[in-house]
């Protein structure tokens, strides 16, 4: 498991997506997770959107089926899929930005809670399916979160995550320059590696169904997002003004996009699906 050499905690991780809500939304979207080139033609909108639908298609997501989101961002995963697949979801976030930019957005079949999913107060055996896209590892305790997911799903029930995960043991280079680093400025409390995922969703009592690495179909959204904040930064005073300001903490996270688009290539990291069952 990589730690920070700084202690990150869940205030850390609000304050991360509340200063950077606006930068966000503008530079990649209302969906904050990865996009996913199965044909490499896709526009980064339509990416966004396969990496939804191929979760769906993983977690066999099916008209009626209860759905919690562990970390719902701005509830844009939670619309597609109840407006698709014709599921109610139940969104967590721990940002109030978030949730108040998703109350602009109100859906049918789709509830968002300003709330932490490792105090999430549901009661058990709740709902059919769960997922978290790229949120487990800011969890400070990430074995809680495998156990409360475990806790709320009903019998024979689905959790898939989308997970950033680091290499099978990371030379030294890779965790001094890239991996500690993300884990630091990106308000990580840990990241873990395949086996730490498979050993915390087993001691959990899942069983680990599948699980699909699709780092090569991901890692172009690094290279997108820097493209587009540099332009912003050639254009927008605004973002120039936030880079200088020595009180903006996460203004760091310009320099994480860099390390992020060289872990991928230098295959420090990996961006994977597991779906786990109950």
């Amino acid at each position: 498991m990589i730690l920070p050499r700084t202690p990150q905690t869940t205030a850390a991780v609000a304050a991360h997506y509340n200063d950077l809500d606006a930068f966000y939304r503008e530079v990649w979207g209302d969906h904050v997770h990865h996009g996913y080139w199965a044909t490499g033609r896709e526009t980064p909108a339509e990416a966004a959107e396969a990496l939804v639908d191929l979760l769906a298609d993983r977690l066999a997501l099916r008209p009626g089926l209860a759905v919690v989101d562990i970390g719902c961002g701005y509830g844009e995963t939670a619309r597609r899929l109840a407006a698709s697949r014709g599921v109610d979801v139940t969104g967590f976030t721990v940002s109030d930005a978030q949730a108040a930019y998703a109350a602009t957005k109100p859906a049918s079949g789709v509830d968002i809670r300003v709330r932490d999913w490792l105090a999430n107060g549901l009661p058990d055996a709740t709902f059919d399916r769960a997922y978290a896209i790229e949120s487990s590892e800011h969890m400070p305790d990430k074995q809680r979160f495998f156990d409360e997911a475990f806790r709320v799903l009903r019998h024979s029930g689905r959790l898939g995550i989308y997970a950033w995960l680091s290499k099978s043991g990371p030379r030294p280079w890779e965790v001094r320059h890239l991996l500690e680093p993300i884990c630091r400025e990106g308000r990580l409390p840990s990241m873990g590696d395949e086996q730490d995922y498979r050993a915390m969703a087993e001691a959990a009592g899942f069983h680990v169904e599948s699980v699909l690495d699709i780092s090569d179909q991901v890692r172009r959204t690094w290279a997108i997002c820097l493209r587009r904040v540099l332009g912003k930064i050639a254009t927008e005073a605004r973002y120039r003004q936030f880079l200088l300001e020595r009180s903006a903490e996460n203004r760091v996270f310009a320099l994480t996009l860099v390390r992020l688009l060289a872990a991928y290539r230098t295959r420090s990291m990996r961006y994977c699906l597991l779906v786990l069952r109950k």
